[in-house]
């Protein structure tokens, strides 16, 4: 066992959430449902399944609905059990009851980086967890299981990695693997943010899962502004790397849902909708009707 074990995670929610506006002018995007669960219940899910205790999130100002959704409401739940609707009752419940959520303010909008740091004293010098809340795990699959597994046994960065192709690859941060690696844990040698295609060092791109060591606090203090004057955490990462941290990076090859992206979202709502356990039945039945009728124009 090379490293402490990982009880505490970070989720970055600070930004605008321009691409859901006109509803993120007032709701953060985070609290937007995919079905009747918001987007942030579902990677609080995750962390709580695989160990975490503590989590902190990071956010902008206005997003005070954000801690209200994780806090108690005693007078809605006294209202539903006193309609006797135990099963509404224990879903509000739920969020609240996961692990120990607490929340930092990014007074303004620095980077990625800049928002991990906040999360400094929380952290309280150990390794943690850092998932985005736009990238969103089938709870069928494990990602946060295996990166927390060779943390364990190498310590230092481990990242979240998916094999996005070389036409796609110019979109994402990507990982240099050391040569030779080409399973499903690869060794990093470097990263690099958003190559053009034809100079990427590999097709591994970087996803929102990561688990660092406390030193990336020091780092991204040492980090200038990058990419649009933000505190790019990535640049923190590649500090480490290059101060001979070990750095690991985990090829997952399961569902994921991008719930930064319009598009992706709604195919996440319908992907899960089928799967609902009140409504998927129905829902899937209609659904294929609907695409059948004179091409889902009906």
């Amino acid at each position: 066992m090379h490293s402490q074990s990982v009880r505490t995670a970070v989720v970055p929610a600070a930004g605008l959430g321009t691409r859901f506006l006109p509803f993120s002018k007032a709701v953060p995007k985070e609290l937007a449902p995919l079905v009747t669960t918001p987007t942030i219940e579902f990677v609080v899910t995750e962390a709580a399944d695989n160990g975490i205790e503590r989590l902190l999130v990071v956010v902008s100002p206005g997003k005070q609905a954000l801690a209200d959704y994780f806090a108690p409401r005693p007078d809605l739940e006294q209202a539903l059990t006193d309609k006797g609707d135990i099963e509404s009752l224990e879903s509000v419940r739920r969020a609240a009851a996961l692990l120990e959520v607490a929340f930092a303010e990014q007074g303004e909008p620095r980077g990625l980086g800049d928002a991990v740091a906040r999360a400094e004293r929380f952290c309280a010098g150990r390794p943690f967890a850092v998932l985005l809340p736009d990238d969103l795990i089938d709870e069928r699959d494990d990602l946060l299981a295996d990166m927390l597994t060779v943390h364990a046994e190498h310590g230092g960065v481990v990242l979240g990695l998916i094999d996005v192709g070389r036409e796609a690859i110019s979109a994402y941060g990507c990982v240099a693997p050391v040569a030779g690696d080409d399973g499903d844990v690869v060794a990093v040698a470097d990263l690099v943010e958003k190559p053009a295609a034809a100079d990427a060092p590999s097709t591994l791109a970087m996803i929102g899962r990561y688990v660092l060591p406390p030193e990336i606090f020091d780092a991204l203090r040492e980090t200038p502004p990058g990419s649009g004057g933000e505190i790019q955490l990535t640049d923190g990462i590649r500090r480490l790397v290059a101060q001979g941290v070990p750095a690991h990076g985990v090829v997952f090859r399961g569902r994921r849902y991008d719930t930064g992206n319009r598009l992706e979202y709604v195919k996440a709502i319908v992907q899960l909708a089928e799967r609902h356990p009140q409504i998927g039945e129905e829902f899937g039945a209609w659904l294929r009707g609907h695409v059948g009728a004179e091409g889902g124009r009906g």
